[in-house]
């Protein structure tokens, strides 16, 4: 009888057939019912869960989108233009680079520094004149003046019309650039961000020394040049062989065919050479320090720790000069050339984000 209790039911040898439990029995029915239950109740939240987490990775797939290559010509000069545009931004982030101006190096940044930004703003990235894949301007030679005058026309051209605030972003050259159009389109710029920024001479560095004599000379610019430009008679996965095994062994894909598709260009290298000679001139001067303290709420600067294009010692000037202006180092690890590499392409992608969401808080805040 005992065992009759445990089992629900039992066999009868004699009879060879199954007998009834007894009325207990009905005990450990229940249970198995409850049991039941409470099994799929658990199946239940877990397939909400997993329900969830697909739908996240879903609206973040949405968020990161890949940026959109396309030519326009500014001012009647052809420009490469890397974007990716909101359906419904609250601004527009317009990307200045530095020198070379290439814009496909900053492939990773832009998509990055999009998701960060919640995917709320538009982005786009205009490159230097001539710095490009092909020679659209048949070998001119374009000024740094050329160069900022064709930032603040892209402004006018093509982002008249917008009814949302604009933030720059700007890296190494491209920050004295974003400077000179916050000067001019202040009534549109809400905001500055240099990377890394190259703002005047330094006259500590040796390196920066022997790349403004080599650019001062017509003749070894040319040179130069032309000795890269014949790098083109390798293929390209030699190239990128070459480039991963000399200067990029720690690059990403992308900055390695940036550097295949457009340094290999001899009218390329003869804009950036002139670019840089024409920029040393005019950065022999001080910043101009008054116009920054007028201007220091819209201006944040990102220094690298060992950078000689922009050196510890104009971090403190600046930080003496404009107290008022947000201004920090990265101590990541990364270098000026961060857009080379995916790791410091993403960090500064999300350092800029934070700068951008806090300054638009604050705005917020005032009113």
């Amino acid at each position: 009888m005992t065992f009759g209790l445990l089992l629900p039911w039992v066999v009868t040898p004699s009879l060879n057939r199954c007998s009834l439990p007894p009325i207990a029995g009905s005990i450990p029915r229940l249970a198995y019912s409850k049991f039941s239950y409470s099994s799929r109740r658990r199946r239940y939240r877990l397939n909400r869960v997993i329900e969830d987490m697909e739908s996240e990775k879903e609206l973040m797939n949405e968020v990161k989108r890949p940026v959109d290559f396309r030519l326009s010509r500014v001012s009647g000069l052809m420009t490469e233009i890397m974007e990716i545009q909101a359906e419904n931004p609250t601004f527009y982030v317009l990307f200045i680079p530095g020198n070379p101006g290439v814009v496909p190096y900053y492939k990773e940044f832009l998509e990055s520094l999009h998701e960060f930004l919640d995917g709320n703003a538009s982005i786009i990235a205009i490159g230097q004149i001539s710095h490009t894949s092909k020679d659209w301007e048949s070998g001119r030679l374009f000024s740094f003046q050329e160069q900022i005058d064709h930032k603040i026309d892209f402004v006018r051209q093509e982002l008249e019309s917008v009814k949302v605030p604009i933030v720059l972003v700007a890296h190494s050259i491209g920050s004295y650039i974003s400077l000179e159009m916050l000067r001019k389109c202040s009534d549109k710029v809400v905001y500055c961000v240099g990377l890394y920024p190259f703002l005047t001479l330094n006259q500590q560095s040796r390196k920066q020394s022997l790349i403004g004599k080599l650019a001062a000379s017509s003749i070894m610019s040319a040179t130069a040049s032309f000795l890269v430009a014949t790098l083109r008679i390798l293929p390209i996965w030699a190239a990128r062989w070459l480039v991963s095994n000399t200067i990029g062994a720690s690059w990403s894909d992308t900055a390695l065919q940036a550097t295949c598709s457009h340094l290999r260009q001899y009218h390329t290298m003869r804009n950036v050479l002139f670019m840089t000679k024409t920029e040393f001139r005019e950065l022999a001067a001080e910043p101009d320090w008054e116009f920054m303290r007028e201007n220091e709420s819209k201006l944040a600067f990102v220094f690298g720790t060992d950078d000689h294009w922009g050196p510890l010692h104009i971090f403190e000037e600046i930080s003496k000069q404009v107290p008022g202006i947000s201004i920090s180092i990265e101590r990541e690890g990364h270098t000026h050339g961060f857009c080379c590499t995916v790791a410091g392409s993403e960090w500064a992608a999300q350092h800029v984000a934070t700068l951008i969401k806090n300054r638009f808080s604050h705005l917020q805040s005032e009113k």
